[in-house]
């Protein structure tokens, strides 16, 4: 047993010793799943999977924002790339995900204008240096990020500047954790619930987990230590046969969120449907832009032709974001489907599953 990636080693031993007593008390096999994209990394970097008992198992589900975002939606931001005169401004990742036929690279290596930017605020900062210019940020991720989006909207329309729209693909978690445990072809004992994410939205969102459907869940951060402990804060529930909510990332999160920003969200966005890959389409798991801020709706103002959507051949990346399989069960995995020539978004993203059960085991 190895405690190399652990700041603490002492207490990381003392913890994965407690996960092993509790283990032996609940008696069975139990499936943990993560939602949290860090959190995948983290698992995969310290090993932890390697330290669980024979009868705790950890599944990755849909935590990376980039992975569960469609394909249809790759090609709707595509297909605004392709416009003459407009700006893709995005981050990194999204750039070498593969759409139907292109990815925002390839389109890039044909003469559209993709930059990669690290805040919707260095986009608007485009759209002023470029006022004969529109420019489209590409909004993706779940409500860490959605804020932020947010606020750059709000400025965007405070200051006049009609050069700046998004491109909208926000997701909320809480939906697809009701799916995630709706699937009959999952078996999801409990859940380590993401720490970033909660940081906005608190804990609150979660309680109908353990109300509606028995489950336990904790919020932990994203140390190793941080992951022992929220594991072993579920399995003491379960050995116990409660089913709770529990914070085990009180420095980051509170139980009734963060205020501000989910002011600011519900302000520019309302709440709709979304069609998540490999979960499909989720009622009220979306962020749609409100009439309000039309003008800062890319597809709204711009409409471009969208073409087909094609699903890629073997790729299974979504039942890998349902935890359906590991990604070393997909027919693709180290073969034709690479960090270098990614064939689905969990190899692309820095905290897709396919990603980091490349680079560590």
């Amino acid at each position: 047993m190895q405690f190399d990636a652990f700041k603490d080693p002492e207490l990381a031993r003392g913890l994965v010793g407690s996960i092993r007593v509790l283990a032996e008390a609940i008696g069975r096999d139990v499936t943990l799943m993560e939602v949290c994209g860090t959190h995948t990394v983290s698992i995969a970097r310290a090993g932890i999977r390697s330290l669980m008992p024979d009868n705790v198992h950890l599944a990755s589900g849909p935590g990376c924002p980039v992975c569960v975002t469609s394909n249809h939606d790759i090609d709707k931001v595509i297909a605004l790339a392709r416009m003459p005169e407009v700006i893709i401004a995005t981050f990194g990742d999204m750039t070498r995900v593969p759409g139907s036929t292109s990815s925002l690279l390839g389109e890039q290596a044909h003469g559209a204008d993709v930059r990669i930017v690290y805040s919707p605020l260095d986009a608007l900062r485009i759209a002023e240096e470029n006022p004969d210019r529109e420019v489209v940020f590409v909004g993706v991720g779940f409500e860490t990020t959605t804020p932020l989006v947010a606020m750059a909207i709000k400025r965007a329309s405070a200051a006049g500047l009609t050069n700046f729209s998004v491109y909208g693909a926000h997701k909320n978690m809480p939906g697809a954790l009701e799916a995630i445990v709706n699937d009959p072809e999952l078996k999801v004992d409990a859940l380590i619930l993401p720490g970033h994410v909660s940081t906005i939205i608190g804990a609150a969102p979660y309680e109908f987990l353990a109300e509606r459907y028995g489950l336990p869940g904790v919020i932990t951060g994203f140390e190793p230590v941080d992951i022992l402990q929220g594991i072993a804060m579920i399995l003491r529930q379960l050995a116990k046969g409660r089913a709770e909510v529990e914070i085990a990332y009180a420095r980051g999160v509170m139980r009734e969120g963060n205020p501000v920003a989910l002011a600011a969200i519900d302000e520019v966005f309302e709440t709709v449907g979304a069609t998540w890959r490999g979960l499909g389409e989720i009622p009220g798991s979306g962020y749609a832009i409100r009439d309000a801020f039309a003008r800062c709706d890319a597809m709204r103002r711009l409409a471009p032709a969208v073409e087909p959507t094609i699903e890629h051949a073997g790729c299974r990346c979504g039942d890998v974001l349902r935890g359906a399989i590991t990604p070393a069960d997909c027919p693709l995995f180290r073969r034709a489907c690479t960090p270098e020539n990614p064939i689905g978004p969990c190899m692309v993203s820095s905290e897709g599953a396919c990603a980091a059960y490349y680079r560590y085991y």
